[in-house]
């Protein structure tokens, strides 16, 4: 898509649906392969995401999930990281949906080409930058090129490990559509980011026609409050 001036979630003309029984969310707008079944993948950053975090929340809530897990969370390597993600990836019985976060966002961007090939869509929430911190040095530099796969990339204005800018140079690279949050910071338990209403309603909008987990039941920029 093209870039358009911003707008807010509840002025996009989405018409309200449900996800999982819950509260009223904006409706799909993309579909999976043929619409079938997608596998979830959850991808947590840089020293796990714990109970608290939208995506251990969401994790409980979707049949099906699939959460990457790490040897090591507390030094993260750019080898052993990206290749346990693949492994997620390849593994999963249906095409993938991936729930990125922080170090996560980054991780994803450096899949081979036969584990990004099995990716339909991707939630991208406050991409962390590796040049910022020492530890996280190992995933730099971190891929220019567009991703092949639809993407939207969420970023607040005062996130403490990407400056805004860098975020949004992000997602003009990746193609991806681009959600800026105010005053959000790292989009986690610590920023008041529980089950996280808006960032379900952005996932939804990925699986348009799509069923959870096995079977069961270009860039727009946009800011929401």
């Amino acid at each position: 898509m093209s870039s358009s001036a911003p707008t807010s979630l509840s002025e996009s003309g989405r018409p309200v649906g449900r996800l999982d029984g819950g509260a009223p969310q904006a409706a799909p707008s993309a579909r999976t392969a043929a619409g079938g079944p997608v596998s979830v993948v959850i991808v947590p950053g840089w020293r796990d995401s714990g109970p608290g975090h939208w995506q251990s929340l969401w994790a409980e809530r979707l049949p099906g999930a699939r959460r990457v897990v790490q040897d090591d969370w507390v030094t993260p390597a750019r080898a052993p990281w990206v290749a346990a993600l693949e492994r997620t990836v390849l593994e999963a019985p249906h095409p993938v949906v991936l729930v990125a976060h922080s170090l996560g966002c980054i991780t994803a961007t450096h899949m081979g080409e036969p584990a990004a090939a099995r990716v339909q869509g991707a939630l991208l929430v406050a991409p962390a930058d590796p040049e910022r911190r020492a530890v996280l040095s190992d995933f730099a530099p971190v891929p220019y090129a567009p991703l092949p796969y639809r993407s939207i990339l969420v970023a607040s204005s005062n996130d403490p490990y990407c400056p805004i800018r860098l975020a949004g140079a992000y997602a003009r690279a990746w193609g991806s559509e681009f959600v800026r949050l105010p005053q959000a910071g790292h989009v986690n338990v610590d920023s008041g980011h529980g089950e996280w209403p808006l960032g379900w309603a952005l996932l939804h909008s990925l699986v348009d026609g799509a069923e959870w987990g096995l079977g069961q039941g270009a860039t727009e920029t946009r800011s929401a409050a």
